[in-house]
């Protein structure tokens, strides 16, 4: 009996291997550009570039590596979304011709540069440019993480086929603000918890404003 409780309290302190951290996973941004989001029509765009925004400043707080890629930037599809440019201003951008992302040799290079085997993906459209490399690098080992808020596909039903093939293939859908607390995780952690509550004001909505509200009238120091 007692051996069993020690085993139990062993497993308990150990995190799950499939929680996205700092130090496992990369993000990898797909065709958030004008000519795509022209046609997105799932869902709201000020909401998902929002959410994009958010997303890429959780990457920016934790350190993780990202790739941003674009698909004929200057033929066709336009620059990439200059808010999200705005947060890595000198970061390079993976440019290319093929709508599978995958299936363009510098794109898989600077993903496997990071050596990281978790890809946070998201991008425009869902049922093209995010199904065709996430079942790629599915078949190739790494783990998926499709974030479908910041993502949209040309009509609701195209979005919700799309993350459900990717599901089935075995990729995770996950929102943005899942991705930034799952990469804070405990409140304790000090040296990222001022930045994680500044993205929360800035793109979390009404949570954001909760916080806002918890620091300005109960406490400065209030948790998310």
């Amino acid at each position: 009996m007692t051996d069993l409780a020690f085993d139990l309290a062993d497993v308990s302190a150990r995190p799950s291997p499939d929680l996205i951290s700092p130090d496992n996973a990369l993000m990898l941004f797909v065709d958030h550009q004008p000519q795509m989001f022209f046609g997105a029509a799932s869902a709201d765009r000020a909401g998902v570039i929002n959410a994009t925004v958010g997303l890429a400043k959780a990457a920016r707080v934790f350190d993780v590596p990202v790739v941003l890629s674009t698909v004929a930037a200057e033929s066709f599809s336009g620059p990439i979304l200059p808010q999200l440019r705005a947060v890595f201003p000198k970061h390079e951008i993976v440019d290319r011709t093929s709508m599978n992302a995958w299936e363009d040799a510098a794109l898989v290079e600077a993903v496997k540069a990071t050596g990281r085997r978790k890809i946070v993906l998201s991008g425009l459209w869902t049922e093209v440019c995010l199904v065709l490399p996430a079942l790629s690098a599915l078949a190739q080992g790494y783990q998926v993480y499709v974030v479908a808020d910041a993502s949209a596909g040309v009509t609701p039903a195209a979005h919700e086929h799309a993350l459900q093939r990717m599901t089935a293939a075995g990729a995770v859908t996950v929102t943005w603000l899942q991705v930034l607390l799952e990469l804070q995780r405990d409140w304790a952690r000090t040296e990222t918890y001022a930045d994680t509550l500044d993205v929360v004001k800035e793109h979390g909505g009404a949570y954001g404003m909760g916080v806002v509200y918890a620091q300005s009238m109960i406490s400065p120091h209030a948790a998310g």
